[in-house]
């Protein structure tokens, strides 16, 4: 051990000791087991590969990459791999802990079968109530592999121009084509499946003439058209490849445009009187301007010369929620599919009694929640209760961080990161999952930290503590359905910027489907308030079995440089 000194005041010295990392004793025991003479061989990498990680189908040419991968280092020797370099090969890049990032999933089901990575208020740069508006959130979320982006479109100062805004807020705007055009370059960096825009419209009839000639010259023939107005099923993320989906609902404003065109025709003064009903009984309803009812969806096909034909042609997924109660807005129509937007408030409150109703609803239609207006910081919500219900959009706030966006980024780890996840089969079977049943213990995960480094290189060396190395604990635990929600942590180990727990842990998975495992690394403060020193989620469906390196991110979720731990997952 070497030993480095460090003066406090000038008055007195305060000595540390800078461990050497070494392998925990299990490393050893395996490579032991697995190597001959103090050589492990090709074969014997293999072996290793095969019966102890769960690599099943690892080959020659697989343990031949990973030699190859450390052949740079000066502990690689021709003849096989030493212990040390086989702890380096474990500490490595090409042992993450995830299957291999490619996409896996069957990607031909209909749109209604998968999870969407999606955002809200896509274009704010931080709070929802003053922030600016930019395409730059807009970028960093599709190179991340998000793929529905929202805009809130309203008139301009002058009414005679559309901007991307969050109405009645402080928020300044930015301008539509801006926000199309970077969609346009950046849509499919991450994942080449496709990518919807829904557009939260606020425009009279005049300005979506002007959105339907921007969509259209913009994406060309990115863009999806459907070949009907109502699809009876929504087509596949397989057949949709690089192409670009609109999905909006008729406005008021464009609403009471089009009702102000009847009073003009004396064959349809019948369905004005209804349609002024209509609109009467949702001002004394004090419905939201936001995901309001959609009664356009009411109107007869005759009237649709009264539409601007180019707009509603743009719209591939029809977005609505129809007039009256909860049964109403869950109801299925065989002749079509349609997008219903809940907020979290909304839908929890409609779980109480509706669950098994809004699973089978999410079997053919879209269901997007979204974040209650209360969230003025751009914080966010529990996902689970989304996705347990088959809710395909549960919409976030990208601009910050925080655990629940951490479980997202986590869930969307999964089939090579492309932004969408098919759903369990359990969300699609004609025998419809009831969520609020509390199911069987169905696996057991453990899990062993043993040890981390590289914090010493991605962050200073006064970071954590002006004076002396840091002490670092680890949070792991599950997030995921209410019955398998649990949370542990390792006792601190006092100055070292090589830590070594040596601690294990064990939990309970009654739908592992939907369970993402968090880790969370801190440096102990006597206040409670305890510095951040990296975190990952990693979706429990992809998980390897096996000793693995886990890589460490910021709380934005950029992973570190070197920051990482060494960790063992058994899955029974």
């Amino acid at each position: 051990m070497s030993r480095q000194s460090f003066k406090v005041c000038f008055c007195f010295r305060r000595i540390f000791k800078l461990s050497v990392l070494e392998p925990p004793e299990d490393v050893k025991i395996l490579f032991n087991q697995y190597s001959q003479n103090g050589t492990m061989s090709l074969d014997n990498l293999r072996g290793f590969l095969v019966e102890f990680q769960g690599e099943y189908s690892a080959t020659r040419d697989d343990a031949q990459a990973i030699f190859n991968s450390l052949k740079h280092l000066n502990i690689f020797s021709r003849r096989g791999l030493h212990l040390e370099a086989f702890f380096r090969y474990l500490l490595g890049d090409l042992n993450g802990p995830l299957s291999p990032s490619r996409v896996h999933h069957d990607m031909t089901q209909p749109l209604a079968h998968y999870f969407l990575y999606t955002g809200h208020n896509s274009y704010l740069t931080g709070n929802q109530l003053s922030s600016k508006s930019s395409v730059q959130p807009i970028i960093k979320a599709l190179r991340r592999g998000v793929r529905v982006i929202e805009l809130d479109l309203w008139p301009g100062s002058k009414k005679d121009e559309v901007e991307v805004r969050h109405g009645g807020t402080l928020t300044n705007p930015v301008d539509l084509l801006q926000c199309l055009n970077a969609i346009k370059d950046n849509a499919f960096q991450a994942s080449e499946y496709p990518v919807v825009i829904t557009f939260e419209d606020h425009l009279p009839a005049n300005l979506q003439d002007q959105v339907a000639e921007m969509v259209t010259k913009t994406f060309g023939d990115m863009l999806y058209r459907p070949e009907t107005d109502q699809l009876r099923e929504f087509p596949s993320p397989e057949s949709l490849k690089k192409k670009v989906m609109i999905s909006t609902k008729p406005p008021k404003e464009y609403l009471e445009t089009r009702s102000s065109r009847f009073t003009k025709r004396s064959k349809i003064s019948s369905k004005k009187e209804q349609w002024n009903g209509e609109t009467a009984s949702k001002s004394d309803n004090e419905t939201r301007d936001k995901d309001e009812v959609d009664e356009g969806e009411s109107l007869q096909e005759e009237d649709e010369e009264t539409t601007v034909p180019e707009y509603r042609h743009l719209i591939s997924i029809n977005a609505g929620k129809p007039k009256g109660a909860l049964k109403n807005w869950l109801s299925i129509d065989e002749n079509k599919v349609r997008r219903l937007s809940l907020s979290e408030q909304e839908l929890e409150n409609a779980t109480r009694r509706h669950g098994a109703d809004i699973v089978r609803f999410t079997q053919r239609n879209l269901l997007r929640v979204y974040p209650k207006g209360t969230r003025i910081t751009s914080s966010n919500y529990n996902p689970f209760v989304g996705w347990a219900h088959g809710a395909q959009m549960v919409a976030f706030n990208m601009q910050g961080y925080g655990k629940y966006l951490w479980v997202m980024q986590g869930m969307f780890k999964a089939n090579g990161g492309c932004g969408y996840v098919k759903k369990p089969d359990f969300l699609l079977s004609n025998e419809v999952f009831d969520p609020s049943v509390r199911l069987p213990v169905k696996k057991i995960l453990k899990v062993k930290i043993y040890m981390g480094e590289g914090w010493d290189l991605d962050f200073r060396r006064t970071h954590f503590d002006m004076y002396s190395p840091p002490d670092f604990f680890v949070k792991v635990g599950i997030a995921g359905v209410p019955a398998d929600k649990a949370m542990h942590k390792t006792k601190a180990i006092e100055d070292d910027w090589q830590p070594v727990w040596n601690e294990k842990f064990e939990f309970e998975l009654t739908v592992p489907e939907l369970a993402v495992l968090r880790i969370t690394v801190l440096e102990y403060d006597t206040s409670g308030k305890h510095d951040f020193g990296g975190q990952t989620c990693l979706p429990i469906s992809e998980l390897r079995t096996g000793i693995r390196a886990i890589p460490l991110h910021d709380r934005r979720g950029d992973k570190y440089k070197n920051t990482k731990l060494l960790v063992q997952f058994e899955l029974n």
